[in-house]
């Protein structure tokens, strides 16, 4: 099975991104790469574990508070670089241009897109180029075909022409504080960070393990916008997801800390760093409608 990792962070977010691939190597994996929001987009990719990809992030000495990971197991296309995770999107264009144009949508996806046929040909009537033989490049070019200046927006109306299953990460090189999530069919979770400074996404709780001990399951059809530290759902209806402990168990005081603060699906709801303190010392979440 894949394997995400995702991270909005106020610290450099990279040896957390790898070390959470490695606590999900015991899933099986035959490409796996990082990418983060550093002046731009980059990324580093590889064919070989992931020890080697650290060796070669630290190489590169690649660095960034916002970013996506991924171990892969090939459903389309071989296991090579070009079919490895994360896939960017550079625009519409030839592809000798969109390999000069920097990348202006990243993203990893587990799970499998059934009309990605169709898709790709409506993108690539569009003049989008496709390096891979990916179902999930077709999901960065939908992603980017959409975007006009709001990257939950374009995630939200991508997602409502996919078929079949997904649990996707994404960023893009005009918001660099921001990763957008969204679920159907294959899992992913949300971890809460400290005070406000940082949020986390995974597929699997294992990868964060460490990093923090407070998650949100995430449901079916949920999206998940961590530069907010919010859940919405799909439909926008009035639901509230609860965080947990790692452990599986409910809301647990730490030193003398409230409950673990409730995220609201509510999509005029925002929660902010200064609302997350307050939920810690009175023991519920009060977010700011705006």
């Amino acid at each position: 099975m894949c394997g995400i990792v995702g991270a909005v962070s106020t610290r450099n977010i990279v040896p957390i991104l790898v070390q959470g691939l490695q606590r999900l190597e015991y899933r099986g994996y035959d490409s796996c790469g990082v990418a983060v929001h550093a002046q731009g987009l980059t990324r580093a990719r590889s064919t070989s574990r992931v020890a080697e990809l650290l060796e070669q992030v630290q190489a590169d000495q690649l660095e960034g508070v916002t970013g996506i990971a991924h171990t892969r197991w090939a459903t389309h296309g071989v296991p090579a670089v070009r079919n490895a995770h994360p896939h960017f999107s550079h625009g519409p264009g030839t592809a000798e241009w969109a390999d000069t144009r920097p990348g202006r949508i990243a993203l990893v996806h587990n799970g499998i897109i059934e009309n990605h046929d169709q898709l790709r040909a409506q993108l690539q009537a569009k003049g989008y180029h496709f390096s891979s033989q990916t179902d999930t490049e077709v999901i960065a070019h939908l992603v980017d075909s959409l975007y006009d200046g709001d990257l939950f927006e374009a995630v939200k109306t991508a997602i409502r022409q996919l078929q079949g299953a997904y649990a996707i990460a994404v960023l893009c090189k005009d918001e660099p504080n921001r990763v957008v999530g969204a679920r159907a069919g294959s899992p992913l979770i949300l971890g809460v960070g400290k005070d406000g400074q940082e949020n986390f996404l995974a597929s699997d709780a294992m990868a964060l393990a460490g990093v923090t001990d407070q998650i949100v399951y995430l449901e079916e059809g949920d999206m998940v916008d961590l530069q907010l530290g919010q859940v919405l759902d799909r439909g926008q209806s009035p639901q509230s997801r609860a965080a947990q402990g790692a452990d599986g168990t409910g809301p647990q005081r730490r030193g003398g800390a409230g409950p673990l603060p409730t995220l609201h699906a509510k999509r005029n709801l925002r929660a902010t760093p200064r609302d997350c303190r307050h939920a810690r010392r009175r023991g519920r979440h009060r977010p700011r409608a705006v």
